[in-house]
């Protein structure tokens, strides 16, 4: 179902996935990536579902307004349509988007098929950091956060999601694709040294992007490890 949610900045449109009972469910809030809303996160959404959760899927290019959808063979193969999709990530950041996740929260919080106030995050690509620093920034509502390939986990910035994580009370999931050359081990070691209770796993052979399905690089076997891994996490 399509929703609006007023956000400090704007209205933010949003997805939400639900089973078809009367509830109520736990909440998964849905940190999408880079290319944005498409039927390949709806579909993840529903699975999401499917197990057993209400999802919020938020579009955090809202800010941007109407843009055109991103055609994932064009952007692995079009340099054009990469840089359109990451000015788009650049006009992101965690303040912006932790602003905006006051307001899903309390969009979730008048929810009457949403269960108490224990929220699961996960985030794909940019939203993995985004995940993460849910985790630090609201520690007493979400009980668990996981990045899966997420990009910026730890820059030099105050925000870095690796730093605001530090105060997250949750569990925490990092799953990073071998062949990703975004990460690197550099990047590797500082998220561990700053979140040692995290569990930071790789997905060998697996490429920066590999559990989205529709994605140019989606990996079916690490994605299904993927499917499993969050959903024991998030039980």
């Amino acid at each position: 179902m399509k929703v609006t949610i007023a956000t400090v900045d704007g209205v933010c449109d949003s997805y939400t996935f639900s089973p078809a009972g009367p509830g109520p469910y736990p909440a998964v809030l849905f940190y999408m990536d880079g290319p944005g809303i498409r039927p390949a996160l709806f579909e993840m959404a529903e699975r999401f579902a499917k197990s057993g959760y209400y999802v919020l899927l938020p579009n955090l290019h809202y800010r941007q307004g109407e843009i055109a959808p991103v055609d994932m063979a064009a952007f692995a193969q079009n340099p054009a349509e990469r840089e359109r999709v990451m000015a788009l990530v650049k006009a992101i950041d965690n303040l912006k988007v932790m602003r905006d996740t006051e307001a899903y929260l309390a969009f979730l919080d008048a929810q009457p098929k949403v269960r108490a106030r224990e929220v699961r995050c996960v985030g794909y690509c940019m939203g993995g950091g985004l995940a993460l620093s849910a985790a630090g920034a609201f520690p007493d509502r979400v009980v668990a956060a996981a990045s899966f390939h997420g990009g910026r986990l730890a820059t030099d910035s105050p925000t870095s999601p690796h730093l605001v994580a530090q105060k997250a009370k949750g569990k925490l999931y990092v799953a990073v694709a071998e062949l990703d050359q975004g990460f690197t081990a550099e990047e590797r070691a500082k998220v561990v040294a700053a979140l040692p209770n995290a569990i930071v796993e790789t997905y060998p052979g697996a490429k920066h992007g590999f559990a989205v399905t529709g994605h140019p690089v989606y990996d079916r076997e690490a994605s299904e490890r993927h499917w499993a891994t969050v959903l024991k996490l998030f039980a």
